[in-house]
């Protein structure tokens, strides 16, 4: 069973996501909290939590600093943020900061859903459409971008890995790339691994954000 604890201070949100947790997962418990400081101290009380899905804007976040609190105090539990704003840069500063997925209030269902099916399955969740509002404005700096993967380590991947990354990129989940591929997901996970090995990042955001402007047609003629 997984336990989630809930921290918003809009009594509507938590309502509509507790029935989004209890319609997608037949056997979870949900906690209700709305400011920083309760949600500390219920953290504090249930060393089992699963999940925390956090408010950006709440009494007592200041911004992404409540976030880094709670990561602080409970680096153990998977934090995940749950907010309205949409602006890519504070998505991924919250990734950088340690938040494991960024779900927007905006969301469909289905696509809240999953990204909780994502991140209790262990991966890390990013909007696809923040993955794809970010590319253009990183072709225009292209020369600029200390994060561009060099061509010597795109090089280093194979065919199976590329086409593993061109799909990463899309925001497909391990789930979604074995389907697509025809191959399994442990098999997924395995190319994941080398991806990351290979490129020299830590987690597949910084591997997607890496690949935001590479044509992969022009790697995966040869």
């Amino acid at each position: 069973m997984y336990k989630i604890l809930i921290a918003d201070d809009h009594p509507l949100f938590r309502e509509a996501i507790i029935n989004v947790i209890e319609t997608g997962f037949s056997d979870c418990q949900t906690l209700e909290t709305e400011d920083l400081d309760s949600a500390l101290e219920l953290a504090r009380e249930e060393e089992d939590l699963d999940l925390i899905l956090l408010d950006l804007n709440m009494p007592g976040m200041h911004g992404l600093n409540g976030l880094i609190t709670l990561r602080n105090e409970m680096p153990t539990i998977p934090v995940v943020i749950v907010s309205a704003e949409e602006d890519k840069q504070i998505v991924l500063q919250a990734i950088t900061y340690g938040a494991v997925g960024f779900i927007t209030k905006s969301s469909p269902r289905d696509q809240m859903t999953e990204a909780l099916q994502q991140i209790l399955a262990g991966n890390v969740y990013l909007p696809s459409d923040i993955i794809r509002s970010s590319q253009p404005e990183r072709r225009r700096s292209r020369h600029n971008n200390d994060n561009q993967i060099p061509p010597e380590l795109l090089s280093s991947l194979t065919r199976k890995q590329l086409l593993v990354l061109e799909r990463m990129s899309k925001g497909e989940s391990n789930k979604q790339i074995a389907y697509n591929l025809h191959i399994a997901e442990t098999t997924v996970k395995a190319h994941v691994s080398a991806i990351l090995r290979k490129l020299g990042v830590h987690n597949r955001i910084q591997a997607v954000l890496s690949a935001g402007d590479i044509d992969f047609n022009e790697y995966l003629k040869r």
